[in-house]
């Protein structure tokens, strides 16, 4: 019967001031929306990145050779500048010996890669930069989770001789040719002049931030060596493929005793650096959890701001019926009740906010935020009301406490 009486009294009050409940009302929802959106944007950011290296493949590890300062580095690699560093070459016998079914047991396949830079693609009047330019063999699609939308990939066969076929990206079809990309197929395209037929273009993967993997066109990496690069025995770096992401250490581990050996260098002065998806995905992973912490400790600064706020609205309530206090008190009302009534007044107004705010957090949460799409997670909902409970609560004991303390013979003398 007390708690009931409370609540009637608590809900009197809130419906006394209504735009001043509103607005103690507004800033609660601002906070739980913002935490909610916020969080949401964290955790959308955070998928995104684990699906774009998901679609490169968690298990590829990227062997790539050293540059040699003072001058432009053999297999399409850029001029660097600064100390000369120790000279290096991949090789096609480098790749084959990684495959090694005693000495690499976790190694499922490898691919050469060859690169170029400053590729122009041109097609009748259409032009496009390329953006990846790769020499490799067939191997490299199912390496890099690479599937067509139109027409096939080149063979081994057009590898190894040097065919001027190329399988381009979703972007650079586009860009080409500029209607389906099945139309693509067969097309006969330049590149910085050369003449290259489209065996099929890739499916779209989607582009994240400024990198697109879709600007991306594929040829035989002995085409690319004799038309790009010059002919060198050197390789711009070796994909190579573990038999599952378990085992992606154990791979890398293989790697770097094969090429250790067979370079005849030690951990100290390899003359090459072995990347792996897996860390880069961790590395990504740990980047984009700190960021969502910082999202949320941003919100929850709005929440405080919230918090504070009602509290500071719970003392003029107190303070507006100190009368109504005095009259309850003189008539037998316990301190009890007294800090029931102005706690639960507390708590409806930020219960309130809550739940309005966490609709609020949905629907803010349903449009892109600077190229993201948020992602809502269930426990944030939770959370929010949780804490929204917890403001009204630990916001409101003060004020509460105030009043239940108020003797009834200076209330009732109070003007």
């Amino acid at each position: 019967m007390m708690i009931a009486e409370s609540v009637r009294f608590a809900l009197t009050g809130v419906m006394a001031n209504k735009m001043r409940s509103i607005l103690t009302t507004l800033g609660i929802l601002i906070g739980i929306a913002s935490v909610i959106i916020l969080l949401a944007v964290g955790a959308g950011t955070s998928n995104a990145i684990k699906a774009q290296i998901g679609k490169l493949g968690t298990n590829v590890l990227t062997v790539s050779r050293q540059t040699t300062a003072g001058g432009r580095a053999a297999g399409g690699g850029q001029a660097v500048t600064g100390p000369r560093s120790r000279g290096t070459n991949l090789t096609l016998q480098d790749m084959a010996a990684l495959t090694d079914p005693v000495m690499a047991p976790d190694v499922a396949a490898t691919a050469p890669v060859v690169t170029a830079q400053n590729v122009t693609g041109t097609y009748q009047d259409a032009t496009h930069a390329v953006a990846t330019f790769v020499g490799t063999t067939p191997s490299y699609f199912s390496i890099s989770n690479d599937t067509l939308a139109a027409g096939s990939y080149f063979s081994d066969g057009d590898a190894s001789s040097g065919t001027a076929v190329a399988v381009i990206g979703n972007t650079v079809a586009q860009d080409l040719v500029g209607t389906s990309v099945t139309s693509a197929v067969g097309q006969t395209i330049a590149l910085n002049g050369q003449n290259f037929v489209v065996s099929g273009v890739l499916a779209q993967k989607g582009s994240s931030g400024l990198n697109d993997p879709d600007d991306i066109v594929v040829i035989p990496y002995s085409a690319a060596q004799d038309k790009f690069t010059g002919y060198s025995p050197s390789l711009a770096s070796i994909t190579v493929q573990a038999k599952s992401a378990d085992v992606m250490n154990q791979a890398q581990n293989e790697v770097q005793m094969i090429l250790d050996a067979r370079h005849n260098v030690t951990s100290a002065n390899r003359d090459y650096q072995v990347r792996n998806q897996a860390q880069i995905l961790t590395t990504a992973t740990t980047t984009t959890a700190t960021l969502t912490i910082l999202l949320g400790a941003v919100a929850g600064i709005s929440l405080l701001v919230g918090g504070i706020g009602v509290m500071n609205i719970m003392l003029v309530t107190v303070t507006e019926r100190t009368r109504e206090i005095g009259i309850r008190k003189a008539i037998g009302a316990s301190r009890g009740s007294i800090v029931s009534q102005f706690l639960i007044e507390s708590l409806i107004i930020s219960l309130i906010g809550g739940v309005l705010g966490i609709a609020a957090g949905y629907i803010g949460s349903a449009f892109p935020l600077l190229g993201t799409q948020p992602e809502v997670q269930w426990w944030t909902v939770w959370l929010s009301f949780l804490v929204s409970a917890a403001i009204g609560l630990i916001f409101g004991i003060y004020p509460a406490n105030k009043a239940a303390k108020l003797r009834p013979i200076d209330a009732l003398r109070y003007e």
